[in-house]
């Protein structure tokens, strides 16, 4: 038995966090999971979270964890074949269309004059005199 009764562990690290999955036995020789996540807090030091699950429970959570990524799985899909979906209805009414989509000026663009000057519309706001 290892240090504060670790049967064995192993990490998982993400961009700016890291998982550590210890196994580990207590003093009555109950056996469990401790899930922890370490990150770099604000401050000096790390932010730790952890979650234990025991021997008996394990199924049931794996069961758990599971239908999350099941249903994560599925909707990243039904996202992305939305996205595409709404692309290719965008695509279609531009070929249908008698005009030409135009692009839309961005914030502060003025439109062109026949002369080649800008236009550009102002907010005029009027000042209450007591």
């Amino acid at each position: 038995m290892g240090i504060r009764g670790e049967l064995f562990t192993t990490q998982v690290s993400a961009e700016n966090r890291t998982y550590f999955f210890n196994v580990k036995e207590n003093t009555k020789g109950d056996v469990f999971l401790q899930v922890v996540e370490s990150k770099i807090s604000e401050g000096l030091g790390f932010d730790r979270h952890a979650v234990v699950v025991f021997e008996d429970e394990m199924r049931p959570f794996l069961q758990g964890l599971d239908k999350c990524i099941e249903f994560i799985e599925k909707n990243r899909k039904e996202k992305a074949k939305a996205k595409a979906k709404k692309v290719s209805d965008v695509k279609k009414a531009a070929e249908k269309s008698d005009k030409p989509v135009k692009p839309r000026a961005s914030k502060g663009q003025g439109t062109e004059k026949k002369n080649g000057e800008k236009s550009r519309v102002k907010k005029i706001i009027k000042k209450k005199t007591r």
